[in-house]
């Protein structure tokens, strides 16, 4: 990246204070979660081999921002549950050349228990149920085992102060993910794809992983180029 020595000072700052492991503020799970249905497939089944994996966080203040008072969304958006940073979207196998597997026969459903013991990674049920069905058919017959696998990957994953991140001048997709690098020295800006908005702020950040799920080179790119202005909500 260029001026990455001009810049380490800067981002070590960036990434200082003590970088979390776990991004939900004060989580409290509900004493009950009722388990949703199975969602229909939004697209046909396709069995295919994986050739790795993408671990999906969602920034949450941003897709809060327009949801807070949603009661679809209200577990992760109104406050009830606690306040999140990062939230586990999912655990995505990949296939060649683009063609993911999805909607894979599913025999068994997360059950409320298994529900409830992933509701402060992912905060929704809705959502878990959706990422079991969709994504997590086509690794495992396990619903628990699909998301005890994310959840380890994510509770892995260090994370930059945000809110300090969210102020600094100038800052752009190489600064994120240099942010990243320095709070996971294990990573490397090649394997961190950005998804913004169309008009700049931060969504996602993937993390691409290889098939024994070690951190590898994004196949398909990592996103815009390092000099894209890049914009984090902050509801904090």
């Amino acid at each position: 990246m260029r001026g990455l020595a001009a810049q380490t000072f800067v981002l070590a700052s960036l990434a200082l204070s003590t970088p979390a492991t776990a991004q939900g503020w004060q989580c409290r799970v509900p004493p009950q979660v009722s388990v949703p249905l199975l969602p229909e497939p939004d697209a046909p089944p396709r069995v295919v081999p994986v050739t790795g994996y993408t671990l999906a966080l969602s920034w949450s203040p941003e897709f809060c921002r327009t949801r807070k008072t949603d009661p679809v969304h209200a577990t992760q958006c109104s406050g009830a549950m606690g306040r999140f940073g990062f939230v586990l979207h999912g655990l995505w196998p990949e296939g060649a050349r683009g063609a993911y597997p999805q909607w894979c026969p599913v025999r068994r459903l997360p059950d409320a228990e298994t529900l409830r013991r992933n509701m402060c990674t992912t905060p929704s049920a809705q959502l878990i149920m959706h990422e079991w069905a969709k994504h997590g058919s086509c690794m495992t017959r396990d619903p628990a085992a699909y998301l005890d696998k994310g959840r380890a990957l994510f509770q892995a994953m260090q994370f930059p102060d945000m809110a300090r991140l969210s102020r600094k001048e100038g800052l752009n997709a190489g600064l994120v993910r240099q942010a990243l690098v320095i709070a996971n020295p294990r990573l490397r800006p090649a394997m961190i794809k950005l998804l913004i908005s169309n008009n700049g702020w931060l969504r996602e950040v993937h993390v691409c992983h290889s098939r024994a799920l070690r951190p590898v080179r994004c196949a398909e790119g990592n996103g815009p180029a390092d000099s894209v202005p890049v914009k984090i909500w902050r509801s904090f």
